[in-house]
């Protein structure tokens, strides 16, 4: 399997440290408000890519923290406590908007057919091992204590700038309009490992410490909690492309500073969901959450399907007319199979299973790509294979690209009648297009659709028990 490395920057060969087992390491929400979908885009593509892998027999473990700590800008130092200004927002205490928004995190990925990590663990819960490894990087001489707050020292690394060539002098780290530089630093590119001083004195959540009450910066989090649960050795750590730096790089630091060897072998970036008008984003103004796509009639899944019709490592335009052809897409792809699952029966047909199955995994291999993927199951379809070697081979798919294809497939027959198994598929997929007609009130074409299914020899009507088909 080949793997897109962002340190190396460059495809290699996907070897886990332990043969047969991996460790992989994934950022969790900072549980403020509610994800954003083009937040959980990075989620479903990691998604994938641990389905895959347990797909391909391998052993996964799993982990990813949840950010119920208040916290800083991105470098950790000064900017919005959200954590607090969700709680000011809705008048809650920051542990009850922490609790809330989790859960409603789950229940989208939930929605999104996103598994579960092996091990989540609340930032908040970890605190003791926040203070051991920060106590002992301050024992290394890789820590400094400044106007109240301990420091990361980059300058004790031989390279800090590991996903990309910066140079300091060309970079202030965190530095952004509106936002304050921190004087206490010995050098731009330091980030804080624990607060005692912040210009958030009302921050809600402190903790005793060596230093004095406070609370740890966003970075340490990750590397604790990854360590902790995963050990010294980490095979893949997956995030968004806006983690790489700084956060992700930080994380490195930290971590190699404290172990003294190599951390994490293979970055795995997911690249943004762009709007017309740039990076989708909470602080844009008004974003996008599931709980609006269903609003709007959309099924979760055609925005996993959505994602998936893309590569994770380019940049993926959102507009509703983007989603409009996706949801058009996966309707018509679901019409196709639907006519298949009155028959189950008949023997696997096995050169074309492995010949298909071999084309998946060509595609899953690549640098997980997905939208090849995708034309592999419609390659199925096209396939002179039978009805059951069809539907085998797509169940099997559908355990790495999560899109529900069986199960909508059926409820789809089921919702036409069950008269549909000797309707051909040209027919079901023109009533499934009718369907999704007038369900947008799109009458007129309801109209010219029934006219076209009529043009084939069959009349369509709609009963109490659903949509009757029947030859003319």
């Amino acid at each position: 399997m080949q793997l897109y490395n962002s340190l190396s920057h460059k495809k290699e060969e996907f070897v886990p440290r332990e043969p047969g087992k991996v460790s992989m390491y994934t950022c969790g929400p900072t549980v403020y408000h509610y994800a954003h979908i083009g937040n959980l885009r990075s989620y479903i593509m990691e998604d994938v890519l641990e389905k895959y892998l347990r797909f391909t027999g391998l052993d996964v473990k799993r982990v990813m923290n949840i950010t119920d700590v208040g916290h800083l800008t991105s470098d950790g130092d000064t900017g919005d406590d959200k954590m607090l200004k969700g709680a000011k927002r809705e008048h809650k205490t920051v542990m009850e908007i922490a609790k809330f928004y989790t859960d409603a995190f789950f229940d989208d990925c939930k929605k999104l057919n996103i598994k579960t990590p092996d091990v989540v663990v609340p930032a908040t819960t970890y605190i003791d091992e926040f203070i051991r490894v920060i106590s002992s990087l301050m024992d290394k001489g890789y820590a400094y204590e400044a106007g109240g707050n301990i420091y990361f020292d980059t300058s004790k690394l031989d390279k800090y700038y590991v996903f990309n060539d910066f140079k300091e002098e060309d970079l202030a780290v965190g530095v952004r309009e509106g936002v304050e530089e921190d004087g206490n630093k010995r050098n731009k590119a330091d980030f804080v490992l624990w607060f005692t001083k912040s210009k958030f004195d009302d921050q809600e959540l402190k903790w005793e410490s060596p230093w004095g009450v406070g609370y740890p910066g966003w970075h340490i989090e990750c590397s604790c909690i990854s360590m902790k649960n995963l050990g010294e050795y980490l095979d893949i750590h997956c995030g968004g492309i806006d983690n790489a730096f700084p956060h992700h790089t930080n994380e490195i630091a930290q971590s190699e500073a404290y172990l003294g060897h190599k951390w994490c072998n293979y970055w795995f970036h997911v690249l943004h969901l762009n709007t017309n008008s740039g990076k989708m984003s909470k602080s844009s103004g008004e974003f996008l959450t599931v709980s609006l796509l269903e609003e709007k009639g959309y099924l979760p899944v055609v925005y996993r399907f959505f994602c998936l019709q893309s590569h994770y490592r380019k940049s993926l335009v959102f507009t509703w007319e983007n989603l409009d052809n996706a949801k058009t897409t996966y309707e018509k792809l679901i019409a196709k199979i639907a006519p298949l699952t009155a028959d189950k029966s008949g023997e696997i047909d096995k050169s074309e299973y492995d010949r298909l199955m071999g084309s998946f995994n060509d595609a899953m291999g690549n640098d997980i790509n997905t939208a090849m993927a995708v034309t592999v199951v419609y390659d199925v379809l096209k396939s002179s294979a039978n009805a059951a070697t069809k539907l085998a081979l797509l169940g099997e798919f559908d355990k790495v690209l999560g899109l529900d294809l069986i199960a909508n497939a059926e409820k789809a027959a089921a919702d036409t009648g069950s008269n549909s198994a000797d309707i051909p598929a040209e027919v079901m997929e023109l009533v499934e297009q009718r369907k999704a007609a007038r369900k947008d009130k799109n009458f007129a074409l309801a109209d010219e659709l029934r006219d076209k299914i009529a043009a084939l020899g069959y009349e369509v009507k709609e009963t109490r028990q659903g949509t009757e088909i029947n030859k003319i």
